[in-house]
């Protein structure tokens, strides 16, 4: 799965408040001919990615290039079960990407374009924020 080799504070902070607005920086199909574009806001983290990428693998039978455009490089904690309100913040727990809305997430190409198509729309199954499939234009 995807994670930092490396980082330089164990916790973050949260900050859900950035997920509001659009994204301007990455919003465009850069690599590929078709890519999957997030409509909301929220967090992936690194086992939807890697599953994601794997419906995808499998949807096209290892053809095709696929571009994967978000990396999850912030640490969530989360504190075990049964525990008492103080005693400090809880234990790293899983990497996530914060995505906005138009984000490109995945792009593909290489292969027949319905193939795809149908490859990046069971993909978007996977993923936690609603997606659309989208060529590119230009």
């Amino acid at each position: 799965m995807l994670q930092p080799k490396k980082s330089k504070f164990r916790r973050q902070h949260r900050m859900r408040s950035q997920g509001s607005g659009v994204a301007t920086r990455g919003n465009k199909i850069s690599f590929g001919e078709i890519g999957i574009k997030a409509t909301s806001a929220g967090e992936l983290n690194a086992r939807e990615i890697e599953a994601a990428r794997r419906a995808i693998a499998r949807a096209v039978k290892r053809g095709g290039k696929v571009w994967i455009r978000v990396f999850p490089d912030k640490i969530l904690t989360a504190k075990s079960g049964e525990v008492p309100m103080g005693s400090g913040k809880g234990a790293p727990d899983k990497w996530v990407a914060q995505v906005l809305p138009g984000k490109v997430l995945f792009e593909m190409a290489g292969a027949d374009k319905d193939l795809m198509r149908e490859a990046l729309k069971l993909a978007t199954y996977k993923l936690s924020v609603k997606c659309k499939v989208i060529d590119n234009q230009l």
